[in-house]
């Protein structure tokens, strides 16, 4: 299990029935995807009867909207941590480029390791149900899409993406990246060799970095 994936537990214990319903409905995700998360089953697996539920989701669009928020913060938590892991003695101009390929391949790692999760993170909008936004977020706070604005800005600060081709730069970058992963996860590339998949993915970062 990777370390980003914080389930704790799937089971009803000391009275914290809305987070042992969010662990199974993290779990069913993990199994299957957005489809597979539902009210019910979560409840079977939680160990109480499917109206206790309702206590804490009005309905199934409910809990999958917490799930989802939850998947995020997973992504965005992998995420922190391959930015962790960079060396700060470098130059900004490095570390600046290193962040943004930091972002990229985290984001591409997840979504082959956890592919229900990685699904669920992206099924649908996410709409008014969803919750606060903060659950979306890592540790730092901030949420996947917001790292990568970050990795930006900091592009620009070391001189490397013109401040004229900032606005909207997030939304280029994560459509290449997003492409590929479901590329290889439900496209064409679902049968193509992982080591050609890895031999891509620097490749296609280094594309992004370039073509901004």
């Amino acid at each position: 299990m990777p370390a980003a994936v914080r389930l704790p537990r799937s089971t009803y214990r000391h009275g914290d029935l809305k987070h042992a319903l969010l662990d199974a409905g993290l779990q069913l995700a993990r199994g299957g995807g957005p489809d597979a998360v539902t009210l019910r089953e979560a409840t079977r697996q939680a160990g109480v009867v499917p109206n206790a539920a309702y206590r804490h989701f009005a309905n199934r669009q409910d809990l999958l909207a917490a799930v989802r928020a939850a998947a995020l913060s997973a992504l965005a938590v992998s995420m922190e941590a391959d930015l962790a892991a960079l060396s700060p003695e470098q130059s900004p101009a490095a570390y600046a480029k290193a962040s943004l390929r930091a972002i990229g391949a985290a984001y591409l790692r997840f979504a082959r390791n956890e592919p229900g999760l990685f699904r669920t993170a992206f099924a649908g909008a996410v709409d008014k149900a969803g919750g606060d936004p903060a659950e979306e977020a890592g540790d730092s706070g901030v949420n996947p899409f917001q790292l990568l604005g970050v990795a930006l800005n900091r592009m620009v600060e070391a001189g490397i993406l013109p401040a004229q081709r900032r606005p909207a730069a997030e939304y280029l970058a994560w459509s290449a990246v997003h492409g590929l992963a479901m590329l290889v996860l439900d496209g064409p590339l679902q049968a193509m060799p992982p080591e050609q998949v890895e031999a891509l993915i620097p490749r296609l970062l280094a594309m992004v970095e370039n073509g901004l």
